[in-house]
């Protein structure tokens, strides 16, 4: 065994079904966005579970920002990954991922009759859930990470970065710059060392991942693009989306365009609906794939289409997931890494902020009665500590009526 990964072969805490059913609620009821799914797995496995506290998930948050690929996935991956080891990674991703993938394909023949009336304005109330759960758990994260003026700057800087650039790679620097911060203006917290949660596999794993994710975007490359679609081909559209996506689901769409509406496999038409459909369903954003997978002519059952669509978009993100944890966890050992890693946790508050204000607010909260129906569900989340269920309820059915007021 390497000297490196002794300490790695510890037993999860949990087990892969717990981590099923976990994740299985939150990709039934998980509305609102990737954004929102961060609150919402704040609020699942740090608040009620206490899967992991406020510093590890920051870490994992910070790690899956950085990344190319879907960072609320990749998030969940981790979780699970934490709390049952390779099977509840995987248990984390069907059970958060599937739900999405069947209610995309169902919901796609009425995805048209979602432009107006009472569907507008229920899907309306879909982005008022994302405005009361990211607005929670901003705060909470809020409380915790940035207690302290040098840690406000921090995250009021990676606010402003993101926000005055509008561009995807600002998050990257931000996070970059957190830490460089952090070893200056969190230095006094150096006496602590930061702790990661136990891998049980070490570098030798992360680089075995790290060549697959290579090799995968090696043969992504060569895939044909023909006119008539193949299996490969399919596989390596999805794969190169997947794998040089940076912002998160909604900056996946035109890389998907380009390599299923450009090459004729999918029509411009049922592309749109198809998206349409993905903002009215819980789960991450990009199940859209299983919907395209499922449409693109192959010559096999829709279903096998959708799969390998699903699992070409998704595998680049969770290799290089794995193979960048245990350098990571390396480094989260040392005793310096504590100011670093304060600065990236507060640079992670500033992020969220960002994300609050656009789109979460700018596209939720459109006129008075919006504002207060985000208030009341977050008075009844916050304080009242009503159940999400209730609360995405509460705001489809108040967005409903409030519609049929105009």
């Amino acid at each position: 065994m390497h000297p490196a990964d002794a300490d790695t072969k510890t037993r999860p805490p949990g087990t892969a079904g717990e981590v099923f059913l976990a994740f299985l609620r939150l990709g039934l009821t998980s509305f609102g966005g990737p954004i929102a799914h961060v609150g919402y797995m704040r609020d699942a496995f740090v608040l009620r579970r206490r899967w992991l506290d406020e510093a590890r998930f920051a870490q994992l948050l910070a790690v899956c920002q950085f990344l190319p690929g879907p960072a609320s996935s990749q998030l969940g991956f981790a979780i699970g990954l934490f709390r049952g080891g390779a099977a509840g990674a995987l248990a984390a991703f069907v059970a958060f991922t599937l739900p999405s993938a069947l209610l995309m394909l169902g919901f796609a023949a009425v995805a048209p009759r979602l432009g107006a009336g009472i569907g507008a304005s229920a899907l309306h109330g879909l982005k008022l859930v994302a405005v009361v759960v990211v607005a929670h758990g901003l705060l909470g994260m809020l409380r915790q990470l940035a207690p302290d003026l040098p840690r406000l700057l921090i995250a009021a800087g990676a606010t402003a970065l993101v926000i005055l650039s509008g561009a995807a790679w600002a998050q990257l620097l931000a996070i970059a710059l957190g830490g460089v911060l952090g070893l200056w203006l969190c230095r006094h917290l150096r006496t602590a060392a930061v702790a990661m949660f136990p891998l049980r596999y070490g570098p030798r794993g992360g680089a075995v991942c790290l060549v697959l994710f290579l090799a995968g975007l090696g043969l992504a490359a060569l895939a044909p693009t023909a006119a008539a679609p193949t299996a490969a081909g399919i596989a390596g559209a999805f794969y190169r989306a997947g794998a040089l996506v940076f912002g998160g689901g909604h900056v996946v769409l035109p890389l998907l365009q380009h390599g299923v509406v450009d090459t004729g496999w999918v029509g411009a038409d049922t592309f749109l609906a198809g998206y349409g459909v993905a903002q009215a369903v819980p789960g991450p954003m990009f199940s859209f794939a299983a919907f395209l997978g499922a449409e693109i002519p192959v010559g096999a059952p829709a279903g096998v289409g959708a799969a390998i669509a699903l699992i070409a978009v998704f595998a680049p993100g969770f290799l290089l997931l794995l193979a960048v944890l245990p350098v990571w966890a390396r480094l989260a050992r040392q005793r310096q890494a504590a100011a670093a890693m304060a600065g990236i946790n507060a640079a992670v508050v500033g992020l969220l902020a960002a994300a609050f204000y656009d789109p979460v607010w700018t596209e939720g909260v459109r006129a008075p009665a919006d504002a207060v129906i985000a208030a009341i569900g977050f008075g009844l989340l916050a304080f009242a500590r009503v159940s999400s269920i209730w609360i995405v309820a509460g705001c489809v059915a108040a967005s409903v009526v409030a519609g049929l007021q105009v």
